[in-house]
């Protein structure tokens, strides 16, 4: 069962390597410091679904007072068509929901 929740500490070159695969990545953006910023603020999260086989899939959410912003939803490319898009999609909508956001 794969379970949806923050990243772990250990887990950023695994989130890293998802996000290159899966051709988010661009050479003027370094994703290091934005998940690094991420994970760092207190109003931002990037959040995991993970299982046994590892991490498939990743979304990066933010609420900036205004608007709930979402980056980085990566699924690996041999678990697409399985919904995990979308429940990683819900879950950064519900964490916007808890902290206030009207608008995504």
């Amino acid at each position: 069962m794969t379970d949806i929740r923050p990243i772990r500490k250990g887990e950023d070159e695994a989130v890293i390597a998802l996000w290159t695969a899966c051709g988010l990545t661009r050479p003027w953006n370094d994703p290091v410091a934005d998940l690094t910023l991420a994970k760092g603020g207190a109003t931002s999260a990037v959040l995991v679904a993970a299982d046994d086989a590892g991490i498939g899939g990743t979304i990066m959410v933010g609420f900036d007072g205004h608007r709930g912003w979402v980056y980085y939803l990566a699924v690996d490319p041999g678990r697409r068509r399985r919904g995990l898009g979308r429940s990683l999609m819900a879950a950064a909508e519900d964490w916007l929901m808890v902290r206030g956001a009207p608008k995504l």
